[in-house]
């Protein structure tokens, strides 16, 4: 499985960039997208107030999921069952179920209303995606796990850690699963188990299969797949009762890789990038999963796919065109990381006459000389006038792709922020 995660907490597509987006996951080496729906799924009754203002409706999850079986894409559904629950946990209706009170980012295992809250949950993802033959249940990054008091007093009672609490909520979320969905496999990030022992998870019965995704640059797969080897009876069947199991690869084995696009860090978070964005780097670690290395093929593949003449990967930038969907935001948006910030200090800074003859004092009491104003004047109203095209444009295209309150938050992150500056010294000079 070459899985895209998808994960929507913030910037989430709309569908008819997804119909546009699944064929190129697809030519790309993607044989299934991992959806990471939070706040963007269609709860219903008691959950509707998990619901994003822009959330899909029932008919599009239907439309996601008719596309990637037309692109041959599996669809695995991922439901945050531990951490990662921001989204949940701010509200006031669930701020009982915190692990430590002042927090949303964890659910406190102890209370009764958690686990029937995400059997809720669960069923109705599950319901909705009733030809996947896999549910992801994250259990990653558990912040403040074993900080709560209900916590504190049950390893003083149970003489446990924070892996045993860890490791019964998890078995209690995987056995609901496998009680209610009969043959739904269960996949999960691999962090937390990391941490404990391996006598630990040998005496837990588990299924399930944990993904290795270590960060950037830290090699701590090697050490993962040992340590999760030791408790899989064997590196070639599905992972059996009575061990935690993962793919432990066997030499003629195709990996199981997840290659990931976060559009937020968590639920609070600003924006980290546009899917159109990151779609170079995505295709070049697809192709690279395909072809086991990346080779000249590979890049030649990536180029001719995406419509590119040449790519500096140590400089992260691609020349030509591009043909791929988005690819006019993605130059865009090298035009604002490249240039905007750039073009307007030096336009406010660098400029003497703005500086000696119209500084914030001047501006503030109206009061310069139209002699040296006019020295700058036509400089600055030609910037003012080329940036607002500019911004009017990729606004227009960022609306086709995205909702309305991911093109104001990105704006207001990318944008506003140096562009408001250049418009407060045309509206004072005016």
């Amino acid at each position: 499985m070459r899985l895209v995660h998808l994960d929507l907490k913030g910037a989430a597509p709309r569908v008819s960039y997804l119909e546009e987006v699944f064929p190129l996951l697809s030519q790309l080496g993607a044989n299934g997208i991992l959806i990471e729906y939070e706040d963007m799924f269609p709860f219903k009754g008691e959950l509707e107030i998990l619901k994003s203002p822009y959330a899909y409706s029932e008919e599009d999850v239907e439309r996601i999921q008719q596309l990637a079986e037309l692109h041959k894409l599996e669809v695995v559904p991922l439901v945050q069952t531990f951490g990662h629950v921001e989204f949940i946990l701010k509200h006031e209706k669930y701020q009982h179920l915190r692990e430590v009170e002042r927090f949303p980012n964890s659910f406190n295992p102890h209370v009764p209303d958690t686990l029937a809250l995400l059997k809720s949950i669960l069923s109705q993802v599950i319901e909705k995606h009733r030809h996947s033959t896999w549910i992801h249940i994250g259990a990653d990054e558990v912040f403040h796990l074993g900080e709560g008091m209900d916590s504190k007093n049950w390893m003083s009672r149970n003489k446990g850690d924070t892996g045993t609490i860890y490791l019964k909520h998890i078995k209690e979320v995987l056995g609901f699963i496998a009680t209610q969905y009969w043959g739904l496999r269960a996949l999960m990030w691999d962090d937390m188990l990391r941490k404990i022992s391996v006598g630990a998870l040998r005496g837990e019965s588990m299924e399930t299969v944990a993904v290795v995704a270590p960060k950037p640059g830290v090699s701590a797969a090697p050490t993962c797949m040992a340590t999760l080897a030791g408790v899989v009876p064997s590196a070639r069947q599905e992972p059996m009762p009575g061990s935690v199991g993962t793919r432990v690869l066997g030499e003629h084995e195709e990996p199981q890789a997840s290659s990931c696009r976060w559009h937020g860090y968590d639920h609070y978070s600003v924006l980290c990038e546009l899917l159109p964005v990151g779609i170079p780097s995505l295709a070049i670690c697809l192709q690279t999963l395909v072809n086991g290395g990346f080779t000249e093929e590979t890049k030649r593949k990536v180029l001719d796919t995406l419509g590119f003449q040449s790519m500096q990967l140590e400089q992260s930038t691609c020349e030509g065109r591009g043909a791929f969907p988005g690819a006019e935001i993605y130059h865009m948006v090298e035009q604002v990381n490249g240039h905007l910030k750039e073009s307007i200090l030096k336009a406010l800074e660098e400029e003497s006459a703005v500086k000696g003859w119209f500084s914030p004092y001047h501006r503030k009491r109206q009061f310069g000389n139209p002699r040296n104003m006019e020295s700058f004047g036509s400089k600055v109203l030609k910037l003012h006038e080329d940036w607002e095209s500019f911004v009017r444009n990729l606004r227009a295209h960022l609306e086709r792709v995205y909702f309305p309150d991911t093109v104001e938050e990105w704006m207001e992150e990318n944008v506003n922020l140096y562009l408001d500056q250049l418009r407060g010294l045309v509206r004072d000079y005016r």
